[in-house]
């Protein structure tokens, strides 16, 4: 199942996507919220209708660096023994269509394709064989960077934690096997990057069970799998597009932050 959240008429609501063709995507509305048992309403509404918002407004983003071979090499780095963590706010979530500013701190803004987790319940401490009982589903995420800050700055908050940072979208893909799904990444059209899940040095399962020991997750929250080679440069009126097989596009523009 899909699961989009959107807001028509200043209301906003969670909806299941109904449909193949894009232009005939219908929502039906979901009574409540998806984290628990729901029901659909049967009222539908005309995706085209709506404006479709970030999926999930998690508290905490969770992403994990290097975890594909070729893409740590290409910046220099070393592949890491154990998964490598930092952390989005919030306040860097945007959703599909949504523009991405480029930060004024920064001269070096780059795109970083990327499968995103959804966390479904409440867990801590979560055993390997328990993983995809914690997980409500997947969609696209682009960890948008300012390389040249991550290179001078020894943390790297502001580097990939400003404003408008992680778009996430188009929707929420709840029945889907994460093992070797293909990740593709566009600039204006032109293809920037593409991989596969199953290239991922730490699987899913190992990412979950690592960030889960130090800390609780709650439902909603992100977690960011890492990016194939291929990341690049971003500039002012760029149209940035991730797709991921078996979910969607994300699309979002590059505009100068005003």
């Amino acid at each position: 199942m899909r699961i989009a959240r959107f807001s028509i008429d200043g209301n906003v609501a969670f909806g299941a996507i109904e449909g193949e063709k894009q232009d005939e995507l219908v929502l039906d509305i979901i009574k409540g919220i998806p984290f628990a048992d729901f029901e659909l309403s049967g009222t539908k509404v005309p995706v085209s209708k709506v404006r479709l918002l970030p999926p999930v407004l998690p508290n905490k983003v969770v992403a994990f660096g290097r975890n594909y071979a070729e893409h740590a090499r290409e910046l220099g780095n070393e592949v890491p023994d154990a998964p490598f963590a930092f952390f989005k706010p919030s306040t860097s979530v945007i959703g599909p269509g949504d523009d991405i500013q480029y930060p004024s701190f920064s001269e070096e803004l780059h795109h970083e394709a990327e499968l995103a987790v959804v966390i479904g319940r409440m867990c801590r401490e979560v055993p390997r064989e328990r993983v995809r009982d914690v997980i409500f589903g997947y969609t696209c995420a682009n960890d948008i960077t300012a390389r040249d800050v991550q290179r001078r700055e020894k943390q790297w908050a502001r580097a990939k934690g400003f404003d408008s940072s992680c778009p996430l979208g188009p929707w929420v893909e709840t029945d889907l096997d994460p093992a070797d799904l293909t990740i593709q990444l566009t600039v204006n059209g032109q293809q920037r990057q593409l991989g596969r899940t199953s290239e991922m040095i730490h699987p899913i399962e190992d990412l979950i069970v690592n960030i889960s020991e130090a800390m609780t997750l709650l439902p909603g929250d992100v977690i960011l799998t890492g990016t194939p080679a291929g990341v690049g440069p971003l500039n002012v009126g760029d149209e940035v597009a991730v797709t991921i097989e078996g979910i969607g596009t994300l699309t979002n523009k590059v505009v100068k932050r005003g």
